[in-house]
């Protein structure tokens, strides 16, 4: 069974608080349970994972490269200026571990600083702008990639 870890960065955990004209009324633990009924519906073992903490993310990163696990990121605010967890991305992808970043928002529709994504050039595909079901996607994107 082929295993991928959700990675969620800063505030993701405010999920069905947090603004939720644009990020929804769900929480983190809807999230989990989709993600969760999305990856055994594909015989897929999803975790869901998220931290406030930059160090913690970019070590998650670390392990999916020593685990060979593909990675479906929302780096959240990490997006715009982390280029520790860019250049952890990037082991990801460069041992040829598929990474799809995810936005449940649309950056490119909001202000001006969230337009630019220092992720987005490393990752193996980006999903933005469809909510919670761009998650969907992005496990469904590696379960393609997976098994070609």
């Amino acid at each position: 069974m082929t295993k991928i870890v959700v990675v969620n960065g800063p505030n993701l955990g405010r999920l069905g608080v947090r603004e939720p004209e644009i990020y929804g009324s769900e929480t983190l633990e809807d999230l989990r349970i989709a993600c969760s009924q999305w990856g055994s519906e594909l015989g897929m073992d999803v975790e869901v994972r998220q931290s406030d903490d930059e160090a913690e993310v970019i070590r998650w990163m670390h392990q999916a490269v020593d685990e060979k696990t593909p990675i479906v990121l929302n780096p959240a605010a990490f997006t715009h200026y982390s280029y520790g967890l860019a250049d952890a991305a990037a082991q990801v992808t460069d041992e040829g571990i598929p990474l799809i970043e995810v936005h449940i928002s649309n950056p490119a529709s909001r202000e001006s600083f969230r337009k630019y994504s220092v992720i987005s050039p490393i990752a193996t595909g980006t999903i933005t702008g469809m909510g919670f079901w761009g998650y969907k996607l992005a496990i469904d994107a590696i379960n393609h990639i997976v098994e070609d």
